[in-house]
């Protein structure tokens, strides 16, 4: 059995899901996926479903009622590691803005003594190819707000293409977790701070999506803006499990 699981949630991602899924089984590291769909519309989970029959023991499908955020997709397929037992369980989206050849970085700086890898577009510069000068202001403002307010040494504490080492979503309590948007990945890193796990940043180049609807939304960018005050008050008086 391979001991890296891949995490890809989806929602109305047909054009890409293939695509993406045979880019990590082209890796020469051996990666297993599992795919945590929202019951796209669009046929995603189909498109999932008939390429099991060529990867029956590398890809896996876990299909949900309906869209309820990417916080909670991404802990359903938390827990759905654990109870696998997958030692490096890995964050990533389906839309090619995350590289997949970058997986084997991410992984080799957890090899190397890190317990959370994150894939960064501002460790050295800003790495973002596609964007609107807006949203490069937007989100790189946003890291440097949530490092003034949580006191982390993380360039890019949004980043959403993260490695991490199994004992650290063990030891973080899940079920506390608070966000849905992506607010949720400042808050995983948080709490991965809080408890003394090294987290390190590996310098990728980020790549807008060429295919597809992105997610973003006013009320995400909010939750993320506010949320922060309020993640870490509750940190301060251990509230919600912190």
């Amino acid at each position: 059995m391979a001991d890296c699981l891949v995490i890809i949630p989806t929602y109305n991602e047909i054009e890409n899901i293939e695509a993406i899924i045979r880019a990590v089984f082209e890796l020469e590291k051996g990666y297993h996926v599992l795919i945590v769909d929202d019951n796209s519309p669009d046929g995603t989970a189909a498109a999932v479903t008939k390429l099991q029959n060529e990867f029956p023991k590398e890809l896996f499908l876990e299909v949900r009622k309906e869209k309820s955020g990417l916080g909670t997709a991404y802990i359903h397929g938390f827990k759905w590691a654990i109870a696998r037992k997958y030692d490096f369980i890995f964050e990533m989206d389906a839309d090619f803005s995350h590289r997949p050849s970058d997986l084997m970085r991410l992984h080799r700086a957890c090899l190397n003594g890190a317990d959370v890898a994150v894939g960064s577009r501002y460790k050295k510069g800003v790495n973002v190819v596609n964007w609107p000068l807006y949203r490069v202001l937007l989100s790189y403002g946003a890291s440097f707000y949530v490092k003034i307010i949580t006191g982390m040494k993380v360039h890019d504490p949004t980043a959403g293409f993260v490695c991490y080492r199994r004992k650290v979503l063990e030891t973080i309590n899940l079920d506390a977790v608070k966000f849905i948007g992506y607010a949720f990945q400042i808050e995983m890193k948080f709490r991965a701070y809080l408890r003394k796990f090294k987290i390190e940043e590996v310098s990728i180049i980020f790549t807008d999506r060429e295919k597809g609807k992105s997610k973003m939304s006013t009320s995400i960018i909010w939750e993320a803006i506010f949320g922060v005050i309020s993640m870490k008050f509750r940190s301060l008086f251990k509230i919600n499990g912190f």
